[in-house]
């Protein structure tokens, strides 16, 4: 059912989506196409905002700052998924897998080297921040309009 959490939620969820991908991309090796990386990036904090976030809202500001570093965690976790299958698939495509199994095990390299890239500070910064901030604002929405 829609609420005004969920929308606020979906929302900002988006935004730290788009400001996250627009973080990652400089450290990502030089001469990396990123093509529809940041909408995808968008689009999939919507639905984790709005399936996620919304859900949690209306249990008190300090619980919405942990649903908020949650829900941003959803978020890398999906993302890692999904980029890390579609170059999984790109390699596949080529033909540098010599069987299935090596290809479900490239997702998981790809993740790997996904992953370091979301360990850096100022990447971390925006999740946590924008997180604990959508969930502050989801709340916010939640008690306001109840």
């Amino acid at each position: 059912m829609p609420t005004a959490a969920k929308l606020f939620a979906a929302f900002a969820f988006t935004l730290v989506g788009f400001f996250a991908a627009q973080v990652v991309m400089p450290h990502m090796s030089e001469g990396t196409q990123f093509g529809a990386f940041v909408p995808v990036s968008a689009l999939i904090g919507l639905v984790v905002g709005w399936r996620v976030l919304g859900p949690d809202a209306g249990k008190g500001y300090y619980m919405a700052l942990g649903s908020g570093i949650k829900a941003s965690a959803v978020m890398v976790l999906i993302a890692l998924f999904i980029f890390s299958t579609y170059r999984m698939l790109e390699n596949a495509f080529r033909r540098q897998y010599d069987g299935p199994m090596d290809a479900i095990v490239g997702i998981f390299e790809e993740a790997l080297e996904y992953g370091v890239v979301l360990g850096q500070a100022d990447v971390l910064a925006v999740l946590c921040v924008g997180g604990a901030l959508s969930g502050l604002l989801t709340e916010w929405a939640a008690k306001r309009w109840k």
